[in-house]
C-alpha cells in the first residue's frame, strides 16, 4: 500500500503555557495533515521548541499546514521546515560489510588466498556446502524493473532503488538476512526470467518488489517453476499475508467466522488476486471479486473465486469486504450493510473512511494505515531459509497470517511492524510448515 508523499519536520516555537500544542495540532489536522512524532527540543521560561512531524498528500497541503500554524499567532511561530526523509537517504542506506576482522596476514591466507582455495574444493565436490562455508543460503535478491514503485508508478528501476535499500535494511534489521538490490533496465517477461535465472546461483531466494500487472504473474510463474530456490512476489502474497491476519483479527473482533463468511475483493490486480488467493487457501469457501479488467476477472476464477459484474452486486453479497482500488469515496455509505467488515485498504485515501461506514452499519471497519508488508516478508524468507525449502507455498503463507493475528492485541487489526517477537513468531511458523514438507 502506498504512503503519503510529502513527509517534513516543522520545528514549531510556542508559548510555554499549556494548550498551545494542541491548538497546533488541531490547526495542522484542520487542512488535513498527519502528525507522525513529536519531540520537544527545548523547554525555556518563556518559549518551547519541538519537532514535529507532518505526513501530506503534496506540497499544496504542506503549504497549507505551514500558513495554518502561522496563522495562530498568539506567539506560535514555525522555525524550520526541513526534509529529514532525504537527509536519511543521503549516501543510501545500506552497504556490504566484512563479518571477519582482517588485521594479520595469517587472517588474509584464512580469508583470502592460500586458504580460500580449499573451501573452493569442497564446494566443487559437494555444492550444497555452499550453504554452510558462503553466504549464499542467508541472501535474497530483491528484485524489481521500476513499473510499479509504491503508489508512484512506472518510475524506472533507478528511482526506485530506495525502496529496495528499504527491504533490504527490514531484511538486516528482522531477520538476520542479506539483502542485494537487483535492478533490472528492462520490462520484457522473458529477459527479466532469463536475467534472474542467471544470476540465481549466487542467492538463496529471490523477493520480487515493485513489478507491474499483469507481467509480474507470469515472471513470478515461470521463475517458480525454473528455480529450486523459493520466490515470492511481495506486492502479492506479502499484502496478501498481512491481510489475511487483519482479517481474521478483525473477524474476531466482529464475532464473525471467516472460513463460513462470503468474502469479497474489490480490484484484482496483483494485490487483490492474490489476496482472494490467500482466503481460498485459507479456507474460505465463497471469494467474490469485481474489477473493470475482463482479463483480471477470468484470472480469479481460474483459481476458483467468483467474479461478479458490479460493486453494487458484491456488496449487497459479501459479509467481509476488502478493497484495494486506489479510488478514494468508491463505496458509499448506502451500500454498507449491516454487521459487515469492511477493510478499505488504499492509502492515502481509503475507499470509505472507517468511521463513514461504522456509521453505516459496519461491524468493524478499518483503512489501510497499519497493513504493512513489513509484518511479513522478513519472517517468511527467515523461515524458509532455515528450513532449506526450495519453494513458498500458500500453507507456508497461511501459517504466517496466522501468526501475525495471534500477535495482535485485542482492540488491534495487526501487531506494531517493529515487534521483533512477530518477526520471529512468523519464522517459526513458516520454517515449521516448511520442514514438514520437505
Amino acid at each position: 500500500m502506498s504512503e503519503r508523499n510529502v513527509i517534513r519536520s516543522i520545528m514549531v516555537e510556542t508559548p510555554s503555557k499549556p494548550g498551545n500544542l494542541g491548538r497546533v495540532a488541531t490547526a495542522i489536522g484542520s487542512v488535513g495533515g498527519d502528525i507522525g512524532d513529536i519531540v520537544t527540543v527545548q523547554i525555556g521560561p518563556f518559549t518551547t521548541m519541538r519537532d514535529i512531524t507532518v505526513h501530506c498528500e503534496n506540497e499544496e497541503q504542506l503549504h497549507a499546514v505551514i500558513d495554518a500554524i502561522q496563522g495562530l499567532g498568539g506567539g506560535i511561530r514555525v522555525r524550520t521546515v526541513s526534509d529529514d526523509v532525504l537527509r536519511a537517504h543521503e549516501g543510501g542506506k545500506i552497504h556490504m560489510k566484512s563479518k571477519m576482522d582482517i588485521r594479520s596476514l595469517a587472517d588474509l591466507r584464512r580469508v583470502y588466498t592460500p586458504g580460500v582455495a580449499n573451501v573452493c574444493r569442497v564446494i566443487q565436490e559437494e555444492p550444497e556446502k555452499a550453504r554452510i562455508y558462503t553466504s549464499i543460503g542467508n541472501t535474497v535478491a530483491i528484485v524489481t524493473d521500476g513499473t510499479a514503485i509504491l503508489g508512484l508508478g512506472d518510475i524506472g528501476p533507478v528511482a526506485g532503488m530506495p525502496v529496495m535499500e528499504g527491504k533490504a535494511a527490514l531484511f538486516d534489521r528482522f531477520a538476520g538476512i542479506s539483502g542485494v538490490p537487483i535492478l533490472l533496465n528492462t520490462k520484457d517477461p522473458d529477459e527479466i526470467v532469463r536475467t534472474v535465472k542467471t544470476i540465481s546461483p549466487g542467492f538463496g531466494g529471490i523477493l520480487l518488489e515493485d513489478i507491474g500487472s499483469p507481467h509480474c504473474f507470469e515472471v513470478e510463474d515461470r521463475l517458480k517453476e525454473e528455480l529450486d530456490i523459493p520466490v515470492m512476489h511481495d506486492d502479492q502474497h506479502g499484502t496478501a499475508v498481512v491481510t489475511l491476519a487483519a482479517v481474521i483479527s478483525a473477524c474476531r473482533c466482529a464475532g464473525v467466522d471467516l472460513k463460513e463468511a462470503v468474502v469479497g475483493q474489490v480490484g484484482l490486480g496483483a494485490a487483490g488476486l492474490a489476496i482472494c488467493r490467500m482466503f481460498l487457501a485459507y479456507g474460505v469457501q465463497r471469494v467474490h471479486g469485481v474489477d473493470l479488467n475482463e482479463d483480471a476477472k477470468k484470472r480469479l476464477a481460474a483459481y476458483g473465486g467468483e467474479p461478479l459484474d458490479s460493486l453494487e452486486e458484491l456488496m449487497q453479497t459479501c459479509d467481509i469486504v476488502i478493497s484495494t482500488t486506489g479510488v478514494p469515496g468508491l463505496i458509499k455509505p448506502e451500500m454498507i450493510r449491516e454487521g459487515q467488515v469492511i477493510l478499505a485498504l488504499s492509502n492515502p485515501k481509503p475507499e470509505i473512511e472507517p468511521e463513514d461506514a461504522l456509521k453505516a452499519g459496519a461491524g468493524f471497519a478499518a483503512d489501510g494505515r497499519s497493513v504493512n508488508n513489513v509484518l511479513g516478508f522478513p519472517g517468511i524468507f527467515r523461515g524458509v531459509l532455515n528450513a532449506g525449502a526450495k519453494r513458498i507455498t500458500h500453507e507456508m503463507l497461511v501459517a504466517a497470517a496466522e501468526a501475525i493475528a495471534n500477535c495482535t492485541r485485542d482492540g488491534e487489526l495487526v501487531p506494531h511492524p517493529l515487534n521483533p517477537k512477530v518477526h520471529r513468531e512468523v519464522a517459526r511458523a513458516v520454517e515449521e510448515v516448511a520442514g514438514h514438507g520437505l
